[in-house]
């Protein structure tokens, strides 16, 4: 029996990249889905990949009411939430020189703001004994030169699983990090220009103790493995998959 049987999972941020492999890795190990993007042709598209064992759901998570909405479609299946991957989020390049009012407000309406309110709109929801996983960086332990705005909010993330997990530990429910490295995704190669692609990743290649950056499967496979029963001693942690940039 596949060790998520039965189980159901909701992943923002889940039309590619990282949210897409953690969706169909959790699907693959018994899980239904929900896996949620701010347009309905990729939702679909992401859906489709994983067939009847996902439910996709377009929408917004720094809108409050498509976060409703999507609470109501998670509520008339019935039965409730066992997981949590709160993915979705991403960032910019700005200098302190160039940061403005608009570009902080959005990053961290995007990273912090989406997570918490995703979270807390989710909680009705969740069964005893579920788990809820945040997406970190390692961003927020380096100091990368025009990635500030981006790093905070990570940290503020982090900050909020240790409170998570201690505000919910009374209803059994584990609230872990996951802390990827530079992973291939879409998100990251468009943090550089037309055409320099390829430059942008080598360059982050050659920041990694391993000598290469990551791929989505290697998150989803801890994230999996946070959401399973394997990590069922583990609570407000946090786990760096990052090929040794922060710890070597």
């Amino acid at each position: 029996m596949s060790q998520l049987s039965g189980r159901t999972a909701l992943v923002t941020g889940g039309t590619s990249g990282i949210g897409l492999a953690t969706a169909q890795r959790l699907a693959a190990e018994g899980a239904h889905v929900f896996l949620t993007g701010r347009t309905q042709d990729r939702v679909d598209a992401a859906a489709a990949t994983i067939g009847a064992g996902a439910t996709g759901v377009a929408g917004d998570i720094t809108e409050i009411a498509d976060l409703d909405r999507l609470a109501d479609v998670i509520r008339q299946r019935g039965h409730g939430l066992d997981i949590v991957f709160a993915n979705a989020g991403g960032g910019e390049f700005a200098t302190l020189e160039e940061e403005t009012p608009e570009h902080l407000g959005d990053t961290f309406n995007r990273n912090v703001g989406g997570t918490v309110f995703t979270v807390q709109k989710m909680l009705p929801l969740l069964n005893e004994g579920a788990s809820i996983v945040l997406a970190g960086s390692t961003a927020a332990s380096r100091g990368v030169p025009s990635f500030g705005a981006y790093a905070a909010s990570k940290a503020a993330i982090r900050s909020f699983g240790r409170t998570w997990a201690a505000e919910l530990v009374d209803r059994k429910i584990r609230v872990n990090t996951v802390v990827p490295g530079p992973i291939e995704t879409p998100g990251l190669k468009g943090l550089a220009p037309s055409g320099q692609h390829q430059a942008l990743l080598d360059g982050e290649a050659a920041t990694v103790p391993m000598g290469r950056i990551g791929h989505p499967d290697e998150i989803a496979a801890v994230v999996v493995f946070l959401a399973s029963d394997a990590s069922s001693f583990m609570t407000g942690s946090e786990i760096y998959v990052d090929g040794g940039s922060v710890q070597v």
